[in-house]
């Protein structure tokens, strides 16, 4: 496994995933994916949440509830 923490390592940069259901496929290599909602990245070891449907990831279930459910977050 190469070093995560190398800076001329590619899977330091955002990873591209496809959401598959109850896992997750790494299709570009890399450290994290950003939340579809919040925009902050998540490391590939913290990823949780997801869509397969809409193939995006959610950093925390608040985050998918937002995305479901946005009038009441307005």
């Amino acid at each position: 496994m190469l070093n995560r923490f190398d800076p001329h390592s590619s899977s330091t940069g955002e990873a591209e995933v496809k959401y598959l259901d109850g896992d997750f496929r790494v299709m570009r290599p890399g450290a994290f994916v950003r939340c579809a909602v919040t925009g902050v990245p998540i490391p590939l070891e913290e990823l949780k949440y997801w869509s397969v449907e809409r193939q995006e990831a959610y950093a925390n279930p608040r985050a998918v509830l937002r995305r479901l459910y946005p009038a009441r977050f307005d």
